[in-house]
């Protein structure tokens, strides 16, 4: 009572202090969680551009849910890419003025078949008609307000066409841009050359240092902008059965070989049940036992376990052979019987013809054209067996005939009735001719396989919960230990394998050979995860992984440890060039051969299409030299891809003109053809696109 009595004395304060505390967490939970912090209610920006959260969202939502069977990352990915390049196109088309009307977007509507071949806008004459097409919208308000969305991507897509058409019209291959074409590859020169190669310099004779490759990168900033990333190394502790575990699999399944007793409660009773070996009903014994239901189909021996496969395949009937192991399963198999012919294999030449299934025609042809011109191939097939590979190849109107017509092996039923029933009805070798759905088909049958049926008791191993406790209680452990200690070490002491740094980006999803792990990589990216932070991941069916932040690098320049194999071997050519330019002084090739102990060189009609020199490869540098030197002079020092040259020309062989260079033109316009591919890459480079999607938890 006496405490009571205290307590009401000072409710005030009690309540004061409480409500103190409330408002302390509430203020923290904001500033912790974005109440007050820069997160934004965009998922991002492009050029300004923001895309709303609620709409990328939906748009997400719609891709996951289109059959494709992607992850909400690689969906979240995909709308992300279509996002920047939808913004980047309609900002160009705004700069350019493009607009489009009711006729062009209805173009680009009509090419969908979904719309330009849906019978409910056709007319009489089975063509796409306007007016039903307006009328059908008009009169179903709810379907025209669905209809928008698709209206905009046509308008979106009419304008990127028209923008498509600006650019390829801007690429275009002129008169002279041909001849120079021509030059390149025609002119010749032949040239005497000394050459001291950088392999003649060893590696550690020049050094490279971490500033020296950061300058180089800062000069060439834009081939080595880097987003950000971080570095994470990690253990596996698999989640898999001990060889106790695995022993008692295998104990399991060699008792249901043999007859047992077992209590029956319901008459007080032993019973004794029949083993495998001598059960009488063999698909509820392997269904009762098995961790795979019974599989009544017939098997060739080639798909039987190969280890296996012919102790399996000549069984007897009832014929049990095991317990044996495979793909983490301990199996008993009992021989139901054998069957000739349950696989067959064969060729055919199919000649299709209007109203068939096939969509890829080589030529239009009616029935009867179809069926004389199938009847004549039969007959050479016939009479000449040998050149069926050949007629499937040059007149098969289905992408078989790439094989010579061969479709491999196949069981019954498998393929159309007609056709099924001339190859598992007719013996290897014959030939014939049937029609199905697709048109006609010479038909070649070329082999067949007898097949055997199986009852198989399958059951997996899998780690008991006392190993299940064990891989657990290990991977916590190391969690802990690698927390508080080196994590290297921590590995080593507990004889576990460190598996090699994996450099992720903040959308990633995958981590090297165990596959999709966003949660891992989104761990790593939080803002309270540091350098040197480790945690513990259960992966489904796989185990546990620990993973390390091993390094974070932020948004700009490529780290120089990624850059460093790509540049390196550049600088290090450039100080080995300076090292062989000192040593290449003489006023003849003789005399600079001499003095680097190396030898003079001749190159014969060397163009600059393909400046090949001999022994050491393309080198443009030194062929252009050749071309452009004058008089009897021994060029200055070139520094080339392999090395350094010194060159002297003999003749330099000029083409005679043209009439005109329609040709050369025509492989330079072949070239450009891929320009408009490389609109939206070129686009980001000078974009200011801002990603905010992790903190939306994609």
């Amino acid at each position: 009572m006496a405490v009571l009595q205290k307590i009401r004395q000072r409710s005030l304060l009690l309540i004061l202090v409480i409500g103190f505390c409330l408002l302390a967490f509430i203020i923290g939970d904001l500033f912790s969680n974005g109440g007050f912090a820069s997160t934004s209610k965009d998922v991002g920006s492009i050029n300004g551009k923001d895309i709303s959260f609620e709409d990328f969202r939906i748009k997400v939502s719609n891709v996951e849910k289109s059959g494709q069977g992607m992850s909400a990352t690689q969906a979240a990915n995909r709308v992300w890419d279509q996002e920047v390049s939808i913004a980047l196109l309609t900002a160009e088309f705004d700069k350019l003025g493009i607009r489009v009307g009711e006729s062009h977007i209805m173009e680009v509507l009509k090419a969908d078949q979904n719309i330009g071949q849906n019978p409910t806008f056709l007319n009489a004459a089975g063509k796409f008609d306007v007016a039903k097409f307006k009328e059908f919208f008009k009169s179903n308000p709810e379907q025209a307000q669905n209809f928008k969305e698709r209206e905009k991507d046509a308008a979106l897509n009419a304008k990127y066409q028209i923008y498509n058409t600006l650019v390829k019209s801007g690429v275009y291959t002129t008169e002279s841009e041909g001849k120079f074409k021509y030059g390149m590859e025609t002119n010749k020169v032949n040239f005497d050359y000394v050459s001291v190669l950088f392999s003649t310099v060893k590696d550690s004779d020049v050094k490279i240092s971490d500033e020296e490759i950061t300058t180089y990168m800062k000069a060439n900033e834009k081939k080595f902008k880097a987003e950000e990333s971080r570095e994470i190394e990690y253990v596996l502790i698999e989640d898999k059965a001990s060889p106790e575990d695995e022993n008692e699999v295998k104990t399991s399944v060699n008792a249901l070989l043999s007859g047992r007793i077992v209590y029956n409660q319901a008459t007080s009773k032993n019973d004794t049940l029949p083993g495998f070996k001598g059960a009488s009903n063999n698909i509820e014994f392997v269904n009762a036992n098995s961790d795979k239901p019974y599989d009544s189909s017939y098997v060739a021996k080639k798909d039987l376990p190969a280890q296996f496969a012919e102790q399996l395949f000549n069984l007897a009937p009832g014929e049990v052979f095991g317990p044996y192991t495979n793909n983490n399963y301990v199996c008993l198999s009992k021989s139901m019987g054998r069957k000739s012919g349950a696989n067959a294999k064969a060729s055919h030449v199919l000649i299709s013809y209007e109203g068939t299934q096939v969509p890829n025609k080589k030529e239009k042809r009616t029935k009867a054209e179809a069926k004389a011109k199938a009847e004549m191939l039969l007959a050479q097939a016939q009479a000449n067996p040998s050149s069926f590979m050949m007629l499937a190849l040059m007149n098969s109107d289905d992408s078989s005939s790439q094989q010579g017509g061969d479709l491999g092996y196949f069981g019954q039923g498998q393929m159309v009735k007609p056709f099924n029933d001339f190859v598992f009805g007719n013996p290897v070798g014959k030939i014939g001719l049937v029609e199905t759905d697709f048109g006609f088909h010479i038909i070649n049958v070329t082999d067949k396989q007898d097949a055997v049926r199986l009852a198989t008791i399958a059951q997996k191993i899998e780690p008991s919960e006392a190993t299940s406790d064990k891989i657990y209680n290990k991977s916590v452990k190391f969690e802990m230990d690698a927390t508080e200690g080196n994590f290297e070490k921590v590995a080593k002491a507990a004889a576990i394998t460190v598996n090699p740094a994996i450099k992720v980006k903040v959308m990633d999803e995958s981590f090297g050979s165990i596959g999709n792990q966003r949660q891992i990589v989104r761990w790593a990216f939080e803002k309270e995860t540091n350098v040197g932070d480790v945690k513990r991941f259960e992966v489904a069916n796989v185990g546990n992984v620990i993973a390390k932040v091993k390094a974070v690098f932020e948004a700009g320049l490529t780290p120089v440890s990624d850059a460093r194999p790509s540049v390196e071997p550049i600088l290090k050519n450039k100080k080995k060039a300076e090292k062989i330019k000192a040593k290449m002084t003489g006023t003849t090739l003789d005399a600079i051969a001499k003095a680097n102990a190396t030898t003079v060189q001749p190159a014969v009609d060397v163009t600059m299409e393909n400046p090949s020199l001999p022994n050491v490869g393309q080198e443009q540098k030194v062929v252009g030299t050749a071309f452009g030197l004058k008089g009897d002079k021994v060029s200055a020092p070139i520094e080339g891809n392999a090395g350094v040259y010194v060159v002297k020309t003999k003749t330099v062989f000029t083409a005679p003109a043209l009439k005109n260079y329609a040709d050369y033109v025509a492989k330079l316009k072949s070239q450009n053809a891929s320009a408009s591919g490389r609109i939206i890459p070129a686009l980001k480079v000078d974009a200011k696109i801002e990603d905010n999607r992790a903190q939306f938890n994609y």
